[in-house]
């Protein structure tokens, strides 16, 4: 007699196939054939689909456009290659490729800041809880940029957590209806509106400069999609941790994937979409609310997914460089570099070896507190450009001096045919949220 308890004996894991297995079992004992194995055949099919070994590593086409300038920058490369050797161990990987900028983000086998790995499926690790990170520009023609940047300063929202319940801005009432029919999303609305029209920290920015083209006063913003997006990105990572525990043990938790033809996979890769919409709503509310009427505008995003056919390139900052990336393309993309240095306008050229990416910016050599630690905390000369701390207190790690030469950036970029610069925004002025934890209410408690 075949029953649960002859198949626990045969070695088959309790679940909903059970029922089918004792069936596959009685028939194949009915005909004469093997029982146990009929069992175990159908458990294969239904709790172990597939087991995807690790690939060795650097097995997969890659591309490497940085060129070091002295041992810092050395070593530097050499951690990179590191990170992405056991990343290009993840078996549905089939490229991948680092920029001039690049440099690691995370422990041995996270995507490095300016890595692109192209993949059957989709890996939210790739693309960091940052999602969509991106640039906008509103070329606001002839008019004062010390002006533009008061009213800037007077109308954005720098630093942790959301605008206060007085100050908020409302998404568009399209976006927000998405968010509730995405499993992905839902439940996320109050998010979507407390943080909305906000910029965040670290290495985001707002900008004010000329085109060195025609004189034109520039406005230039720099953030993600905040913490709709950080929301996103930890469900994403939950669901991709699912698929890896079922289907590639081995494989490291930073670089699970969703199957993209899944059901899941479908609602996660819409949500991506609503979460991009989102972000360059909350850029352009904020250039609206300085300057509604500008002679041109366009953005890009820097970490996100990107689709061509079949395939799924993850830039994790990294600006895709084909002029159709997306609907929204403008056939040019944004560079920043440092608040010290030209915002480069830039054409994309495809390279296919570099899976059709180019810089986001200039990166790091070393860490935030490697640059402190190395610099006592010292400020750079900043004479000449207005900079501005939107909590009051400097942050040392984003001094020009914390970012590879930005010239060194640009050389690159041309050496290696990643895109043409076809402009620069020169800087007049900028703001960051700046050290805003100094003065948190948590330390100011704690004092």
């Amino acid at each position: 007699m075949v029953d649960g308890k002859k198949l626990l004996e045969w070695g088959l894991k309790p679940g909903d196939h059970f029922p089918a297995a004792m069936e596959a079992a009685r028939e194949a004992l009915a005909a004469g054939g093997d029982p146990r194995a009929a069992a175990l055949a159908i458990q294969a099919q239904v709790v172990e689909p597939r087991r995807l070994p690790l690939r060795e590593a650097n097995s997969l086409p890659h591309g490497e456009f940085i060129e070091p300038e002295d041992d810092v920058e050395r070593a530097n490369v050499e951690a990179v290659r590191e990170t992405m050797a056991e990343l290009s161990r993840t078996p549905v990987l089939s490229g991948t490729a680092v920029m001039p900028d690049a440099c690691p983000a995370g422990k041995l086998g996270t995507i490095p800041v300016g890595g692109i790995a192209a993949s059957s499926e989709i890996h939210p690790g790739m693309h960091s809880a940052d999602i969509c990170c991106s640039v906008a520009i509103s070329v606001l023609g002839d008019v004062d940029p010390r002006a533009t940047l008061d009213t800037a300063q007077a109308v954005t929202h720098f630093g942790g957590g959301g605008r206060m319940p007085d100050k908020t801005v409302e998404p568009p009432a399209a976006l927000m209806a998405s968010f509730a029919s995405n499993q992905f999303l839902a439940g996320l609305e109050k998010d979507a509106v407390q943080h909305f029209a906000t910029q965040g920290d670290g290495n985001h920015f707002l900008f004010v400069g000329r085109l060195r083209s025609t004189g034109e006063v520039a406005l230039v913003t720099h953030h993600g999609s905040r913490k709709p997006g950080a929301m996103l990105y930890k469900r994403g990572m939950a669901a991709a941790e699912a698929v890896r525990r079922r289907v590639s043990r081995e494989t490291l938790r930073t670089n699970a994937w969703i199957e993209a033809d899944s059901a899941d996979g479908e609602a996660y890769w819409d949500a991506l979409q609503v979460i991009r919409a989102w972000t360059k709503a909350n850029h352009y509310a904020i250039h609206d609310m300085i300057s509604p009427n500008p002679r041109e505008r366009y953005w890009n995003e820097h970490n996100f997914v990107f689709r061509r056919g079949d395939t799924f390139l993850h830039g994790k900052g990294a600006t895709p460089a084909w002029r159709d990336y997306a609907d929204d393309a403008s056939g040019r993309v944004l560079i920043p570099l440092n608040m010290g240095a030209p915002i480069l306008i830039a054409e994309g050229l495809d390279r296919p070896d570099a899976l059709g990416f180019c810089p986001h910016g200039a990166g790091r050599n070393i860490s935030r507190s490697a640059h402190i630690k190395l610099t006592g905390g010292a400020h750079d000369d900043l004479s000449g450009i207005d900079v501005r701390w939107f909590s009051g207190i400097a942050d040392p790690s984003e001094m020009p001096s914390a970012y590879k030469r930005a010239d060194a950036i640009e050389a690159q970029i041309e050496r290696f045919g990643l895109a043409k610069v076809v402009d620069h925004v020169d800087p007049y002025g900028s703001i960051m949220a700046g050290d805003w934890q100094v003065n948190a209410p948590w330390r100011k408690k704690r004092r």
